[in-house]
């Protein structure tokens, strides 16, 4: 009998050199912000089953995902000692360290630019320390300088973004002053003081000039988190439009303990999509629990999805059927997917205060969950998806463009003795090599 591999399409660039990783344009991975720290700290990673997974990231690789997002602060050292806490660490060596590890494993890199010394959030958006005695006009200069001077780093580090977001959840504006300044007038600028679009644009025009100019293949996302208000969110990027405001992806943030059902999500994406048909939609920031939920979240799923590892995966199965409807989606990213404090000692060696519990590794015994292993469908493009949305679990296989060459067999070898090429079985691509 003769061997055959079966990679994961997306992962075709380490194995097949005429086939690009991101031949489809679309992405799928996590924040992976926290991974060195976990990793430094002696955080122990497993797949599923038990088995010990020494190189996370490469695992990712393996399990279909073909990008990853780091977020990078200006200096957080700055940060408050709670913050630190929460994961505050990443300034530009660790960031070029990261970034490179994302490269070198053949994925797509996403550099989330939080413009601040700690989180940058809706209801937070302070002005780094160093900067927080700039006028406006030398503000523009040094946000189009630093983040020139960022990216100059990342592209000498073999680290250069493939795509770069300018802000983030950035929905009520950016660099709003001095954290102490609890009258600022630039807060919520899209809500009652149309003053601050001006400032609030050339912020965002500066740094993306940086972008172009510096790494001009990279794409640029400008990313907000008001699913839950969609008549807002249109206003927003009517706003970017109306200052011509140059970028190429709408960014979002979906969590629906916050943000409400699959059934608001998907009013949202229909809104932007008839809206702004040019822009492709990435949503940067996902994620559900599986473990015990705080009793202060805006809404209670928990009946539909369980808060257990069953019930995360069936959200994200559910959450992946409803994006096959938008063909303007093309990105997917887990937040804090990496989080594990599985081997960690509390007292001397934890990397955060608090644990986080939506991310897709048990903190306990440091397994994988159920949902990592059902990201990766995402990449199925609409046409090839036609054939499995009835079932995830549909392993007949066809050919990709959608003849069926065999039946689903017992003992699950469906690909045995058929010639070298790309199929899809099982709810997404794989390619058979020969040997």
């Amino acid at each position: 009998m003769r061997k055959f591999f079966v990679l994961i399409f997306s992962t075709l660039l380490l194995s097949v050199g005429a086939l690009s990783v991101f031949a489809d344009g679309k992405y799928v991975g996590g924040d992976i912000s926290l991974l060195p720290s976990y990793i430094n700290h002696g955080a122990t990673y497993f797949d599923l089953n038990g088995n010990p997974i020494p190189q996370p990231l490469q695992y990712f690789g393996e399990q279909g995902m073909n990008a990853m997002r780091v977020r990078l602060f200006v200096n957080p050292e700055n940060a408050s000692d709670t913050h630190k806490g929460e994961g505050v660490v990443q300034d530009l060596e660790y960031v070029k360290a990261l970034g490179k590890q994302i490269k070198d494993a053949g994925m797509a890199f996403m550099l989330d630019f939080h413009y601040s010394d700690t989180w940058a959030d809706p209801v937070k958006q302070w002005t780094p320390k160093a900067w927080e005695n700039l006028s406006d006009e030398q503000l523009y200069d040094k946000i189009y300088e630093y983040t020139k001077d960022v990216l100059t780093a990342l592209n000498e580090a073999g680290a250069t973004p493939d795509f770069i977001q300018t802000g983030n959840e950035i929905s009520y504006g950016m660099c709003w002053g001095k954290s102490t300044d609890a009258t600022s007038a630039l807060k919520k600028v899209y809500t009652n003081n149309d003053a601050n679009w001006p400032r609030f644009t050339t912020l965002l025009k500066r740094a993306g000039a940086a972008c172009r100019e510096v790494c001009p293949e990279a794409k640029i996302i400008i990313h907000t988190e008001r699913v839950a208000n969609s008549g807002v969110l249109k206003a927003f990027y009517d706003r970017m439009k109306s200052y011509d405001v140059d970028y190429d992806i709408i960014g979002l943030s979906y969590y629906p303990y916050y943000h409400g059902t699959l059934n608001t999500l998907n009013s949202a994406l229909n809104d932007l999509e008839t809206r702004f048909p040019e822009k492709k939609i990435m949503l940067v920031e996902v994620g559900y629990y599986h473990d015990w939920q705080p009793s202060n979240v805006s809404y209670d799923l928990s009946s539909q999805y369980p808060i257990n590892g069953e019930g995360q995966k069936a959200f994200t199965n559910a959450l992946l059927s409803k994006l096959e409807s938008h063909p303007n989606v093309c990105g997917l990213f887990w937040w804090w997917m990496e989080a594990n404090e599985k081997g960690l000692d509390w007292n001397t060696q934890r990397v955060t205060d608090n644990w986080y519990n939506a991310g897709l590794f048990d903190n306990q015994t440091g397994r994988a969950e159920p949902a990592l292993y059902v990201l990766k469908d995402f990449l199925i493009d609409n046409a090839v998806s036609d054939i499995t949305t009835t079932s995830r679990t549909n392993t007949n296989v066809y050919t990709i463009d959608g003849r069926q060459v065999r039946q689903q067999t017992e003992d699950g070898n469906t690909l045995e003795n058929l010639p070298a090429g790309i199929y899809v079985t099982n709810g997404r691509k794989v390619i058979k090599n020969n040997k």
